[in-house]
């Protein structure tokens, strides 16, 4: 990466993803410290009105908690949430969940770019987001919202994708996101958590 500048530990990291974002989501959030406090909040696209286990599946291979949260629940430190299926999930001001059941957004119910937009509504430059691999434009306009709101964006590298058209619709949106393969995205949390106690937040852009 061609610069690290200093941002503040962010309020929240965002994550969406598609077809292909397990995998990309075992290796961005693989052996994370144990102290690593900011709170993850997940979208992935998964099949309506059926019970999901990716909360038991990453919480398998990534070796943490991970969980549904509930409507109105706060988001807690050190936590890894995963939306549950046929709900937006949304982070209020306050830093509480929100349960939607309103239409499909880019026919995704979650959908991406709910979680994404209401981060950066409710927190401004305090949310990171990171878009991963995915079939549909899902996500890519929330990601720009969180870059206008200055917050930082990452986009999965479309070559380390299993599927790029997720990535390539937030790299045609967002100007400054930083493109990157998951793993290099990991190694950006890693630096991020070492960083906790620095003041001043900085951006930086890298492509």
């Amino acid at each position: 990466m061609a610069s690290w500048l200093a941002p503040v530990l962010p309020e929240v990291i965002v994550v969406g993803g598609s077809a292909g974002a397990l995998d990309a989501l075992s290796i961005l959030l693989a052996d994370l410290p144990d102290d690593f406090a900011v709170p993850i909040v997940i979208v992935v696209h998964l099949p309506r009105r059926k019970r999901s286990a990716l909360s038991e599946v990453l919480a398998a291979k990534l070796g943490r908690p991970v969980r549904e949260p509930l409507d109105k629940e706060p988001v807690s430190a050190s936590m890894i949430y995963v939306a549950p299926p046929d709900y937006h999930l949304l982070i209020d001001r306050g830093m509480t969940f929100a349960l939607s059941v309103d239409e499909p957004v880019n026919f995704s119910l979650p959908s991406i770019d709910v979680l994404f937009e209401s981060a950066a509504r409710s927190l401004g430059g305090g949310a990171i987001g990171i878009l991963l691999s995915g079939a549909n434009a899902d996500g890519a306009y929330g990601l720009k919202v969180i870059e206008d709101a200055g917050g930082l964006a990452f986009v999965q590298a479309p070559a380390d994708a299993a599927m790029p058209a997720m990535p390539n619709a937030a790299i045609a949106l967002c100007e400054r996101a930083a493109v990157l393969p998951a793993a290099e995205i990991r190694a950006y949390l890693i630096r991020l958590a070492g960083r906790g106690g620095e003041s001043g937040r900085k951006r930086y852009h890298d492509r």
